[in-house]
């Protein structure tokens, strides 16, 4: 029988525990991307909470179909860090003198861990990465007349 099918086999079809991780994995998520939105930087609040569900869901699929294959999962999170990295990519732009982005980047990385970790199970690693990732976001948030800055907000470097 094939992985496809024996995924829907009744004693393998039980979708609480993936509904729960997924829902722990956008919860997580949604602090960071309320951030970001509310500083009106380039993602936010629908892009953190999806990246974090999906690198969970990659995780729970793998974790399903390839039966625990900690060789199959191991490329499935290599594949979601890469992505990562191009997704972060995306967000770090270089306008005349200054780079903007990177905590955004930062954000965004540190959202697929947390999506990883809950996928994996690691619940205790995901919250202290998303506690810790707000943290540094609201303790570190720029504000007017900060370091010289002369505006705060969308245009400041990130």
């Amino acid at each position: 029988m094939d992985q496809f099918s024996l995924a829907f086999q009744s004693d393998h079809f039980d979708i609480i525990p993936h509904i729960v991780a997924l829902g722990v994995a956008y919860v997580l998520a949604f602090p960071i991307g309320w951030h970001r939105e509310k500083t009106e930087r380039s993602a936010g609040l629908r892009t953190f909470p999806l990246v974090a569900m999906s690198a969970c869901a990659f995780i729970q699929a793998s974790e399903t179909l390839m039966a625990g294959s900690a060789e199959a999962t191991a490329r499935i999170v290599e594949g979601v860090i890469t992505g990562m990295g191009f997704i972060g990519g995306g967000a770090i732009l270089k306008v005349k003198d200054s780079v903007k982005g990177t905590a955004t980047a930062a954000s965004l990385w540190a959202t697929g861990a947390i999506g990883i970790a809950t996928g994996l199970g690691a619940l205790d690693v995901a919250v202290i990465t998303s506690l810790v990732t707000i943290l540094t976001l609201l303790a570190f948030s720029r504000k007017e007349g900060d370091l010289g800055d002369e505006k705060a907000g969308p245009d400041a470097p990130d």
